[in-house]
Order: structure tokens, then sequence, then C-alpha cells
């Protein structure tokens, strides 16, 4: 996106989620109209595997898409930060 186009956002958390939830698990659900996104917790110490969704997130395929590509940059200024503050 060209930089003129950016649109800045005042961001409000709601204080009943601004803790946020953990989650080690992730299971994604596609179909024509939306991607539906669960957000897992695996329990430990079970006699047979138990995961728990913590969190749903249904969104249109454009917001699935825009998600992935901010996550993915996300990751990486993250990995690039990483490697600098180790050399």
């Amino acid at each position: 996106m060209k930089e003129e186009n950016k649109q800045k956002f005042h961001v409000k958390l709601p204080e009943e989620i601004e803790n946020g939830v953990y989650a080690n698990a992730v299971s994604v659900h596609i179909n024509n109209n939306e991607c539906v996104i669960d957000m897992a917790y695996t329990l430990p110490n079970t006699s047979e595997p138990v995961i728990k969704i913590v969190s749903r997130v249904n969104m249109s395929h454009k917001t699935a898409e825009s998600f992935l590509n901010v996550l993915s940059n996300a990751i990486l200024d993250w990995k690039n930060k990483s490697k600098t503050a180790n050399n």
C-alpha cells in the first residue's frame, strides 16, 4: 500500500480482553464465504489429548489475506531484529 493511502486508526481495546489469552495451537477453516480461525490451548497432563478453544475469529477472505501479510511481515521484522541483537 502506498504511504499516502495509509489511514491512521485509534484502536480501542475493551478492558476484559486487554490481557489476551494464551494459545499454543491453531486451526483454520475456510469456506466460500469466510475464513474461521480457532485459537486453542493444548491441555497438559491429560490421559488423552485435549484441546480447548480459547478464541474464534471469523473474517472475510480479503481480511484473512491482509492478516496473513501483516503476520508474515511482523515475523520477518522480529527475526531480523533478533539476528541484529544477537550479532
